[in-house]
Formats: C-alpha cells, sequence, structure tokens
C-alpha cells in the first residue's frame, strides 16, 4: 500500500494531471494507493478539483485542508494522516506528475527479493 502525498496551493492549471497521474498507475489505484490532498489555503478552484476526484474515489482519496502555511507543512500535515496499512510513502508536488509505471517501479525495487 502506498500513500502519495500531494500539498496544493493554487495549483488549478496543472492540479488534475498530477491527481490523474496517482489514479492512472499501472499498479492499480483503487487496490494500492491512498492519496492525501493537503489544499494549503487555496483561493482558485484547487478544492473544487480535489473534491471532484474524491467524490469519484471516496475511499482512496483524503482532503486535509490547512491555513496557507507553505509545502512543508503540507506535507507533514499529510504524514500525520497516512493509514497505518500503508508501507511506502512517496510525495508528489501539484504540478508535476508521476509516469505510469512510478509506483510499479518503486515496490518492485524495495519490495520484490533481489536473486
Amino acid at each position: 500500500m502506498f500513500s502519495i502525498i500531494i500539498p496544493i496551493y493554487n495549483s488549478e492549471y496543472y492540479l488534475r494531471d498530477s491527481i490523474e497521474s496517482v489514479i492512472n498507475q499501472s499498479i492499480g489505484f483503487k487496490e494500492n494507493i491512498e492519496l492525501i490532498l493537503i489544499d494549503d489555503g487555496s483561493v482558485d478552484s484547487s478544492p473544487q478539483i480535489c473534491e471532484f476526484f474524491k467524490n469519484l474515489y471516496p475511499n482512496n482519496i483524503k482532503i486535509l485542508r490547512i491555513e496557507n502555511s507553505g509545502p512543508s507543512t503540507a506535507r507533514n500535515c499529510g504524514l500525520s494522516n497516512v493509514s497505518e496499512k500503508s508501507k511506502i510513502i512517496g510525495f508528489l508536488d501539484s504540478d508535476d506528475a508521476f509516469s505510469q509505471n512510478a509506483l510499479q517501479s518503486v515496490y518492485n525495487f524495495f519490495v520484490i527479493p533481489k536473486m
């Protein structure tokens, strides 16, 4: 189980692509990924974009809101809300995206025994 934390501040132009890059992971989003979205006081449509995806995947996506405090505080807030069943925690900025096999590669590196 992966937990991916995305701190968000006024990222409406990039956020959809960022979230979709996590949802579309080859490892299987519904079965293996928890997405924690931290809205760091956005004043654009970022909160509505987060809610849209939360409604699609209510069991996989958490939304937390904090007063604007910066990305480090947002990341720490996300860390405090990771599920106990999570084995690997990752971070993604709201204007970045994962390649489709990113988490599968991480899993293969850290979990599959090497000969």
